[in-house]
């Protein structure tokens, strides 16, 4: 973030201005900034207040160090450095803010967007959250990659938070399959954390040089300021907004203590659906959906037991035709099916069969049933689905 001349006072600055200028001071979040609304009536009067009756509200401490604030920072320059850096921002009182997000416990007041998204269109349209672990097997790559696409071939804007593994995989699943895609940061807008996911922030933001993505596949969104780092309490407010911006959230992979799970517990606070994908039981990143299971979290397969959830319908050649790929058997895929044509066999079986390793084999059984391929039986025992 650039330097700021000292505030303009009372003269040339717009009510959304001073929302501004709120959003940037590092002591006053969502709560706080409603307090203020409902003593002073507005931004400008609550900027504006004396010291003593800024005291009353935030309590002497925080109140002298807004006070300092102010006084250095312009909320006009500020806008002037976002129009400059592409970057937009809406905030409560706006028509275009979302309004599944407004609808959550204590919104961003200020919510910062990179990217041409226009969000009037996704009040008419569902989104849904993919998130995961960041340590992704491949099984967790093969399913998440295998339900986005299903999602986005109904429909579906893809949220998620730009993290490695399951996040990542899902932003690139959306872009791949000419789907939209929301990326919400734990930082500014105009930061990448993780760089190494700086190529899927390009394809969103700005599209990848590919006539396809021209314009951007979606945004990225925060309601963090410019140039702020992630910390470690940036994080849970990041996951808020993930599962506020979205119908529901859908969990393919992620251990018991996983961050996903902080997301999916938002979006059981307020009241969205949770949806998890059972994975191997032996597998400690199955535990994260188990759990989610058990708290009544929807069991997903496939995309339409999703839609169902949603009473949406009419969609499955759309499916079908985006996840074509998807539904043609892999090499080792085949070879399982060729070997179980004429018997079920046990697992074990299997393994010497086509001479895997058992987590491989395990990973590429358990996705085939996610696929409706084959089918697990009493003792270990696989046969084709009927």
């Amino acid at each position: 973030m650039g330097k700021h001349s000292p505030a303009p006072g009372k003269t040339g600055m717009s009510k959304r201005e001073y929302w501004l200028g709120f959003s940037v001071f590092p002591g006053i979040g969502p709560r706080t900034f409603q307090k203020l609304l409902e003593r002073f009536g507005n931004a400008r009067s609550a900027w504006e207040a004396s010291i003593g009756d800024l005291h009353s509200v935030l309590g002497e401490p925080l109140a002298d160090k807004f006070d300092t604030f102010r006084k250095k920072f312009s909320p006009v320059d500020y806008a002037k450095e976002l129009a400059e850096k592409k970057v937009s921002f809406l905030t409560w009182t706006d028509n275009e803010y979302p309004k599944l997000l407004k609808a959550i416990k204590n919104p961003p007041f200020v919510l910062y967007i990179r990217g041409s998204f226009r969000f009037n269109d996704l009040n008419h349209q569902s989104t849904i959250a993919v998130v995961g672990t960041r340590k992704i097997t491949q099984y967790g790559r093969d399913v998440t990659t295998l339900l986005t696409a299903e999602l986005v071939g109904a429909g579906f804007t893809i949220v998620s938070g730009l993290a490695m593994g399951v996040d990542a995989v899902a932003h690139q699943t959306a872009i791949e399959n000419n789907g939209k895609t929301i990326a919400v940061l734990g930082c500014g807008v105009d930061c990448c954390i993780p760089t190494a996911n700086q190529h899927i922030y390009n394809s969103i933001v700005k599209g990848s040089g590919s006539p396809r993505f021209a314009g951007g596949a979606g945004c990225v969104v925060s309601e963090f300021p410019l140039g702020q780092p992630p910390t470690k309490g940036s994080f849970p407010s990041r996951n808020r907004i993930i599962a506020g911006l979205s119908l529901g959230v859908l969990v393919t992979e992620g251990a018991e203590d996983s961050g996903a799970l902080i997301t999916a517990d938002y979006a059981f606070k307020n009241n969205r659906k949770v949806f998890a994908v059972p994975g191997q039981i032996t597998s400690i990143l199955s535990k994260g959906p188990y759990k989610l299971l058990g708290k009544g979290a929807k069991l997903v397969t496939n995309a339409e037991d999703i839609l169902k959830e949603f009473q949406i319908s009419n969609v499955k050649s759309q499916i079908n035709t985006n996840t074509k790929k998807y539904k043609t058997a892999t090499k080792e895929e085949q070879e399982i099916l060729e070997i179980l044509e004429n018997e079920p066999l046990h697992f074990d079986e299997i393994v010497r069969r086509i001479k895997k390793s058992s987590s491989q084999v395990g990973s590429i059984l358990s996705l085939m049933e996610v696929k409706g391929m084959v089918k697990s039986l009493d003792s270990g025992m696989f046969s084709i689905a009927a």
